[in-house]
């Protein structure tokens, strides 16, 4: 009876821990409700469960051994406790905390030295300073430089879709800065097309005032500010709406915002390309990217670590003969300020990621990426032959590039 009681007990717990993990994610990232369609889109694909360490680092007999220390404070070749300045900045961590002995997947299972002193500079782990990185000499500085082996560190272990840290330097979150009643704090997904310049869906700043929102570049994990890198943060100067933006349908559902000042480029921040004016981007290999749900409806759950997936286009009359097919009904028409991709069964955007960008490989050099979409809103959330919808970037290049010479901004490319 009371081996009972004990199970039941560390059961309950342990449900109380996770509740309280989902509560402080839930205040980081929530979602706007629409006014036409159920909701907005958000990065999904199928769960992957379990984990959990079978044996700790430092402890029983690995005891005065081997210390869990950050994966850049660990000798890739020597698997030795080194000084952060050592670091060569390389290496492989393992997300899936099944594969790793320390508690937390930042964190590394390293030898201590042999006459066993612990360089000051990792004596505690979780509470080393985040380097903001130069850009390295052999760095292309145009946009649309896509980083798929990570900044920094290469994920291992990947079966859930993660980004890379750094993969997408031009992804930025919009933060709500003044939390409702309820202590969330809503968010939406955006891109960074000059430095000081952002694109986004018009439904992400309707009725929002600029010094309620501001905008980070250069975020991977929501749950620690331990990564290599620091974010970058930057306060809001002005937005522009698209002054065809209809919010019942998501018409023209495209802005600007632009900064107080722009964001320093860094090996994990940059920008984006845009494609030309009216050009049709057609490509089997794009990428959507995100925080929004593992699963459509209340039932999902925010994504702590960026999420990736890869999708095609589809073309606009294939797309609109699908979309004919669900409840929208036989007489839709998909507006020519839409363009489509996906529709895979488990794999789409959905929930918490409006105004994120959909890109893709410029057929003139697939090693840039271009964006060719605005995560606006779908049916449900990846099901078969039902794409997603995205704003069509390349029907607002003239837009954009108007607002940003009136400015007197950069514009572009």
């Amino acid at each position: 009876m009371k081996q009972l009681i004990i199970i039941l007990s560390t059961l309950l717990h342990i449900h109380a821990q996770q509740d309280k993990v989902q509560v402080a994610i839930d205040k980081i990232f929530t979602t706007s409700t629409g006014n036409y369609f159920d909701q907005y889109e958000e990065v999904t694909s199928p769960r992957n469960d379990g984990f959990g360490a079978e044996q700790k680092c430092g402890q029983g007999s690995d005891e005065g051994v081997h210390r869990c220390v950050r994966y850049f404070n660990c000798d890739g070749e020597t698997r030795t406790i080194i000084p952060s300045e050592e670091y060569d900045g390389t290496g492989l961590i393992d997300i899936r905390f099944g594969n790793n002995n320390c508690d937390d997947y930042l964190d590394v299972c390293c030898q201590i030295p042999a006459d066993g002193k612990i360089p000051p500079e990792v004596t505690s782990p979780p509470d080393v300073t985040p380097m903001t990185p130069t850009l390295p000499p052999d760095q292309p500085s145009f946009c649309g430089i896509r980083n798929p082996n990570g900044v920094g560190f290469k994920i291992t272990g990947n079966s859930n879709n993660e980004a890379e840290y750094g993969e997408f330097p031009w992804m930025l979150a919009i933060l709500n800065k003044n939390p409702g009643p309820d202590g969330l704090s809503s968010i939406c997904g955006a891109s960074l097309i000059a430095p000081n310049v952002v694109l986004t869906g018009a439904h992400c700043v309707q009725n929002v005032r600029s010094s309620d929102i501001k905008v980070r570049a250069g975020e991977w994990d929501t749950q620690t500010e331990s990564e290599r890198y620091a974010y970058q943060e930057r306060e809001i100067q002005q937005i522009v709406i698209h002054e065809g933006y209809k919010s019942n349908n998501l018409f023209n559902d495209v802005a600007l915002i632009v900064l107080n000042r722009p964001f320093d480029k860094a090996a994990h921040i940059g920008t984006i390309c845009l494609p030309h004016q009216g050009v049709v981007v057609n490509s089997r290999n794009c990428f959507v990217s995100g925080w929004g749900k593992d699963v459509f409806g209340k039932k999902g759950r925010f994504q702590v670590i960026l999420k990736k997936i890869e999708l095609p286009t589809v073309s606009k009359g294939k797309c609109e003969e699908n979309l004919r097919k669900t409840r929208l009904g036989a007489k839709f028409v998909l507006h020519q300020s839409f363009m489509c991709a996906g529709g895979e069964s488990g794999v789409d955007a959905c929930t918490g990621d409006g105004g994120g960008p959909l890109v893709c490989p410029d057929p003139s050099n697939p090693k840039r990426y271009v964006q060719a979409g605005i995560v606006a809103w779908g049916i449900g959330c990846g099901q078969r032959d039902v794409p997603g919808v995205y704003v069509d970037v390349s029907r607002f290049r003239g837009w954009i590039d108007g607002h940003m010479t009136r400015l007197n901004l950069d514009t572009a490319r």
